[in-house]
């Protein structure tokens, strides 16, 4: 699911292109994609894009008048732009918007429509569709300790809450707590000063450097391959690779459709998380740091 990197690199492709220019028309082609009945999809064409940003982790296109789509890409949903109108792609197009300046064309590359599209007018409408959380590079150590201390989770649950910290997701966490050297279990309100200060610290560069990287391959294009998995990640879909800081294997714990990864060396003291289903079957015989596994 793209994160602050790729939604950042997203909105400022998108802003170079389309700012200013005029919606047209739309050809929506998934019935599953508009969550909204009012104000209708009609009453946007002729208006002027103001914008596009960020919030959370969703794009919002801001209109004259104060209107606004609000559009969650979830998993695969992806934008792709092209400057002549065509129509959305037949194998897995959810919709084509066409401005004055070119066309935005939504896909999403999964048979489970989970990609939405809201449409709202005020500003009262927005900020109900805002989760609420701070935005880590906005706030300063001790707000950033104040959230982790109200939080009653792990510190990974903790990072990826959108009503918590805004914009972080499954990939960046990984990366953040590898740097960080914290394990993903541990609990956010009992964090000392100083791991609270290096979890501040780790998500703050690791969130520039990887916005910073993605700005660099999309080299003025419009980034066509946003993905969660990135060759360069240190932890984040590196199952059994080496750690780049002390060169252990990459551990991961799987719940649901996300996954957890960490190094045991460098944020555990070499103790192996107990997955959930993995656990369950081995029982005694699950390793419980990486000597015992290196022996099975």
């Amino acid at each position: 699911m793209p994160e602050i990197p790729d939604l950042t690199v997203y909105t400022e492709a998108i802003n170079e292109r389309l700012s200013g220019s005029v919606f047209e028309r739309a050809m929506i082609a998934s019935p599953f994609l508009l969550r909204t009945v009012q104000p209708s999809m009609d009453e946007f064409v002729g208006l002027k894009l103001l914008g596009c940003e960020r919030m959370a982790k969703q794009l919002v296109f801001r209109f004259e008048s104060e209107y606004a789509w609000v559009v969650h890409l979830m998993i695969s949903g992806r934008f792709q732009f092209a400057e002549d109108f065509k129509p959305p792609a037949k194998r897995n197009g959810l919709a084509a918007f066409e401005f004055s300046a070119g066309t935005l064309q939504f896909t999403e590359a999964s048979k489970k429509k989970r990609a939405s599209l809201k449409l709202v007018q005020g500003a009262e409408q927005l900020a109900a569709l805002n989760p609420g959380g701070l935005e880590v590079q906005n706030i300063s150590l001790n707000e950033f300790v104040q959230q982790l201390s109200h939080a009653n989770h792990t510190v990974k649950r903790t990072l990826t809450d959108q009503r918590i910290f805004a914009g972080i997701g499954n990939a960046y966490s990984d990366e953040i707590l590898l740097r960080a050297r914290l394990s993903p279990y541990k609990q956010s309100s009992k964090l000392t000063e100083q791991e609270a200060t290096q979890l501040f610290d780790a998500c703050r560069s690791v969130l520039e450097e990887w916005t910073e990287r993605l700005r660099q391959k999309a080299k003025n294009k419009f980034p066509a391959k946003v993905t969660a998995f990135h060759k360069e990640m240190a932890a984040h879909g590196k199952y059994k690779e080496p750690c780049p800081v002390c060169s252990a294997p990459i551990q991961r714990i799987v719940y649901a459709e996300n996954e957890s990864n960490y190094c045991a060396q460098c944020q555990t003291g070499g103790k192996l998380l107990a997955d959930r289903s993995l656990s369950r079957l081995l029982k005694s015989s699950w390793p419980k740091n990486l000597e015992e596994l290196e022996n099975l």
